[in-house]
């Protein structure tokens, strides 16, 4: 028997949530990955860390926000607490190597064409991974062309958001590109879902109870959100209080944007520093201790 799919269980509201969600990883870790281009190696990588997570708990969240309104009418669902939390490690691990490709080899097609690969692979393997921790009794059938329909748009979506990462610096052409990606997520989520089909068990059929081993959705999918979602709110505060971050601004620690040096994948019209500002102390500075040099007109 086939059981009866309901993916919006409680209307508009997870679907519009969980894309708030991917729109909001998505603009921190776009926001962390320009930082980083812009800032000294040495805090490189922590930049980049920060954005690879900000980005796949964005996602991470956003897929189990939407499964908070997911039901089989027939049967109850259970969640499998390792699987659960190993579709966040995997969602963070894999975007964050597509991330470090492109921050660290900057936006050349091939750094963007296999970062993209792996970070899309990554959504689409959170996905997956997520589902399989999914407990009830039945059987879960996918259709093949619809599934590989979801990797293609998971895959597109992660490359154009490095594009974007790495050129487009500006905050609202930048935060344009966070909507295109929380659509493209939201697009690639709902379209594994369409692959979806349940196989009821005959006992299960027979009697509407349930089985099958793990927590409730409300029990598990809930508080394990919070974690999440404290951490973005965390990063969208760092976010806020650097502006290097907010408008994509030279780092003035980082003596190759100082001398005007091109960096990997910025443009250099986009790398000329604004001197004489308070976002730079020492040619503030600088500046003081030449006008006290010159003859004052009294």
């Amino acid at each position: 028997m086939q059981g009866t799919i309901d993916g919006f269980g409680y209307g508009a509201v997870t679907p519009v949530a969980a894309f708030l969600m991917a729109c909001l990883g998505a603009a921190l870790g776009l926001r962390c990955t320009t930082r980083s281009l812009r800032t000294e190696r040495s805090f490189k990588a922590g930049w980049l860390a920060m954005g690879a997570t900000s980005i796949g708990s964005g996602i991470w969240t956003m897929h189990f926000i939407a499964m908070v309104g997911f039901t089989v009418e027939e049967v109850p669902i259970g969640y499998d607490k390792p699987i659960t939390y190993a579709s966040l490690a995997v969602a963070i691990v894999m975007v964050g190597i597509g991330i470090f490709l492109v921050g660290y080899r900057g936006a050349t097609r091939m750094a963007l064409v296999t970062g993209g690969t792996i970070t899309g692979l990554g959504v689409a393997s959170m996905h997956y991974l997520g589902m399989a921790g999914m407990r009830l009794d039945g059987q879960f059938e996918y259709d093949t062309i619809t599934v590989s329909l979801s990797v293609v748009i998971a895959v597109v979506a992660s490359t154009a958001a490095l594009w974007a990462a790495v050129s487009i610096h500006g905050f609202l052409p930048s935060l344009g590109a966070s909507v295109v990606m929380g659509l493209a997520v939201s697009g690639m989520h709902y379209t594994g879902m369409a692959a979806l089909r349940v196989h009821l068990h005959p006992a299960a059929a027979l009697t509407g109870s349930s089985s099958g081993s793990g927590d409730s959705a409300t029990a598990l999918l809930v508080p394990m959100l919070i974690g999440p979602a404290c951490f973005l709110l965390l990063a969208a505060v760092v976010v806020m209080f650097d502006p290097l971050v907010v408008m994509g601004t030279p780092d003035w620690n980082d003596p190759a944007a100082v001398r005007g040096e091109r960096m990997p994948g910025i443009p250099a019209q986009r790398q000329v520093p604004r001197f004489g500002t308070h976002a730079d102390p020492a040619s503030f500075h600088s500046q003081q201790r030449q006008d006290s040099t010159q003859p004052q007109d009294w």
